[in-house]
């Protein structure tokens, strides 16, 4: 398969009046056209500031350095408007929070009609036919009836709905979905993420998806990345790290998803707290909740560890000490 993104090393830093904030440390992965990649962790964990940071989208005091690599370009070296024109034509992101992320003010036609006049030079009454021909893809019942609506008059679920016909619009090759199904039941989460398998399917849009929902990944993504303090812990196929996870950190978040098939009586957490992210450990970040904790894991920070079938952890303990 083709690489369409590769990120190596990436580092992103915010600065504060209390000192240097370090989301993300050192980060290094790839994604193929058309593959589904989840990126997974607790809040904090520096999921959601990767993909800003791919996107050019950091806040004023953030700063990234590294590379991401889309289709060969580096995205971290381009202009602003440079980058503009790759978030209308090559890359998307639908944002967590649909009722923040669209403008009350404003109907939703206007809202879509806007992207296409300004990226694809559209006259406003095509740009609307478009928009309405794209919430019919994402399943708007009366979409051309509907589209001239404002935000508040849409269901939690439909607005989610509007916000990826609106990261479609430009048909992008890759979208990144951050936490699509926060705050949304049960029903419609799985409605979205039908919607969003649709759309990979028809389109050959390669997804990158951010969750803390592990059920959702499961049955969605193809392989799953498992961040702790702005860092990898494990990589691999989905289904090979859920049935044979290779990292304590990863064992913990899996062992709290409350499950049918288990008659528990405690809901089983990760003791502790997330680290601090002005002063990480000098070893590895997960090493003060670590159940299986060594004394070179509070000294150095483990390498990544290649291992097969294709998958790779940072972790100090034997790998059949982990799995056992």
């Amino acid at each position: 398969m083709t690489k369409l993104l590769e990120v190596e090393d990436l580092t992103v830093t915010f600065r504060t009046g209390d000192g240097d904030v370090n989301a993300v440390n050192g980060l290094s992965f790839d994604i193929d056209e058309g593959e589904t990649l989840a990126i997974v962790g607790e809040s904090g964990s520096g999921k959601s500031q990767t993909a800003f940071a791919t996107m050019g989208l950091l806040a004023r005091n953030g700063r990234a350095s590294g590379q991401v690599r889309f289709d060969g370009t580096d995205l971290l070296s381009l202009s602003q408007a440079k980058m503009n024109k790759m978030r209308s034509e090559k890359v998307a992101m639908i944002f967590q929070d649909p009722m923040t992320s669209l403008n009350p003010y404003m109907r939703i036609s206007d809202q879509m009609a806007e992207v296409l006049t300004l990226h694809k030079g559209l006259s406003k009454r095509d740009a609307i036919a478009e928009a309405a021909r794209m919430l019919d893809a994402v399943r708007i019942p009366d979409a051309r009836a509907r589209i001239t609506m404002y935000p508040h008059e849409f269901s939690g679920g439909m607005r989610q709905r509007i916000m990826i016909a609106m990261a479609l619009l430009c048909q992008p090759r890759l979208l990144i979905a951050d936490e699509p199904t926060t705050a949304l039941d049960v029903t419609v989460q799985a409605q979205i993420m039908s919607l969003l398998g649709t759309i990979r399917d028809d389109f050959g849009t390669a997804v990158i998806l951010i969750t803390h929902d592990l059920g959702i990944v499961a049955d969605f993504c193809d392989r799953t990345l498992v961040m702790y303090g702005g860092q990898i812990m494990e990589e691999g196929a989905t289904t090979d790290v859920f049935a044979a996870p290779a990292h304590p950190y990863t064992k913990g978040l899996l062992r709290a998803v409350p499950r049918l098939d288990r008659d528990d009586d405690v809901l089983q957490t990760i003791a502790g707290e997330p680290p601090d992210m002005s002063r990480l450990p000098a070893g590895c970040p997960f090493s003060p909740r670590c159940d299986i904790v060594r004394p070179e894991c509070t000294a150095t920070r483990p390498a990544q560890e290649a291992f097969p079938p294709e998958r790779r952890r940072a972790c100090h303990a034997p790998l059949t000490e982990v799995t056992s």
